[in-house]
């Protein structure tokens, strides 16, 4: 079993976007049971809530449902637990990064370092934009999970 974590700032965006995109490439390659996702915020501004209505709104449009995600904050044994955690900006990435025990820095990345067809580096935190924004946002952890989604094939076989 692969343990991926998807990881942005207050678990309520991005990071329960990737974890729902990425759960329902799971099913669709049959990989259930084989790879775990979960998600996680570097901050606890919104510990237990659900993700954020205009999120859950744009997943829901592109057939992702996020209701039964609760945000949480990445807590010291996640660093153990995960064989990889992606996470969504530098910020965050150092912030993953000061938190982990020595040795383990190298199973924490950036999300987009899976992407097929953006060259971003990171996926921009839609709270404060428009709509659009969160359309871009599931664009971007399309392509990325789907380019994650082949890596792993790869390690598991």
């Amino acid at each position: 079993m692969i343990k991926v974590l998807f990881v942005c700032m207050g678990n309520i965006c991005r990071s329960p976007t990737a974890e729902g995109v990425f759960r329902h490439f799971l099913k669709i390659n049959g990989l259930e049971g084989k790879i775990e996702a979960d998600s996680a915020g570097t901050h606890g501004y919104h510990i237990g809530e659900s993700p954020d209505s205009r999120t859950q709104r744009a997943a829901l449009e592109r057939g992702y449902d996020l209701s039964q995600i609760r945000a949480r904050r990445v807590a010291p044994q996640d660093m153990e637990y995960f064989d990889l955690i992606l996470a969504m900006d530098h910020s965050n990435l150092d912030n993953l990064r000061r938190m982990a025990p020595p040795g383990k820095e190298t199973s924490i990345k950036l999300l987009m370092d899976y992407s097929e067809n953006f060259d971003d580096e990171e996926v921009p935190d839609p709270f404060y934009g428009l709509g659009y924004d969160f359309d871009l946002v599931i664009d971007m952890v399309e392509d990325a999970s789907k380019g994650l989604i082949k890596a792993l094939k790869k390690k598991l076989s």
